[in-house]
């Protein structure tokens, strides 16, 4: 699933900065229906031109139970507790509601984007995204050059 930032709708709900819609069509007839889980919540807010962030809720979890991996476009989040069952200090859990199963949500990036850090505070574990163009792939300006100098000049030689 991809989702643009900017749009609210489910198609476009996993990609950062993109601008090329064929791939998100793509991408929804690939994807299975397993892609449609809600779990964990999350937002992806704009900051800027060049500046995005995901925020995930992700209560219940430790900094040592998340994974975060950045490969080939993609940004994969994922949590696994170990021993969830295991109590802690001769606590006796008799209800848990704070939902702590295993997840794996993948964000497609447009070129460009990469993550740059990650926080965990309060239950919510916010990915910093940052776009940085190359210098020879942003637009520069060609200058022109007046073409009545350059015959002037070939005329005086």
């Amino acid at each position: 699933m991809a989702n643009v930032v900017g749009f609210t709708t489910p198609l476009m709900r996993q990609s950062v900065g993109f601008d090329r819609f064929n791939d998100l069509f793509e991408s929804l007839l690939n994807d299975t229906s397993d892609s449609f889980d809600n779990y964990p919540p999350y937002n992806i807010e704009k900051l800027d031109d060049d500046k995005y962030r995901i925020v995930m809720a992700v209560a219940g979890f430790n900094m040592d139970d998340i994974n975060i991996v950045m490969q080939g476009g993609e940004l994969n989040v994922s949590g696994h507790i170990q021993n969830k069952e295991d109590t802690e200090d001769g606590i006796q859990m008799l209800h848990r509601g704070i939902g702590t199963r295993s997840f794996e949500r993948t964000f497609r990036l447009a070129d460009y984007i990469h993550a740059t850090g990650a926080d965990m505070k309060d239950g919510l574990l916010t990915i910093s995204l940052v776009r940085e163009v190359p210098e020879e792939k942003k637009p520069r300006m060609i200058p022109i050059n007046s073409s009545a100098k350059q015959i002037e000049g070939k005329k005086k030689n």
